[in-house]
């Protein structure tokens, strides 16, 4: 089991990141387009640059819902590999079904 203590501090990223992505994405187009001046440019970088580490989505890491585990997730389920065999096996999961042979 994670530390509640990341899964939380996790949870803050991704709220930030959300709030953030309208104003990130602007700043980018704007930085990217080329028929803008150097300056205003600039000054685009520089805003972006003040905004919060964490509001950046690829500070985000997928975890595990019910262990908080952040590494060997299925993005289809939202649970580590782990917890997707342990519940496939008990017949948790409609439609999935542990092989064995």
């Amino acid at each position: 089991m994670a530390k509640k203590s990341l899964i939380r501090r996790n949870a803050k990223r991704l709220k930030l990141s959300n709030s953030q992505k309208i104003k990130r994405d602007n700043l980018k187009k704007i930085i990217k387009n080329n028929s803008i001046s150097f300056s205003e440019r600039l000054s685009a970088q520089t805003k972006l640059s003040e905004l919060a580490r964490d509001g950046s989505k690829i500070r985000y890491r997928n975890r595990c819902a019910l262990s908080g585990r952040p590494r060997g997730n299925l993005r289809k389920f939202g649970l580590s590999r782990i917890a997707v065999r342990e519940l496939a096996s008990w017949g948790q999961i409609p439609g999935l079904i542990k092989s064995s042979w």
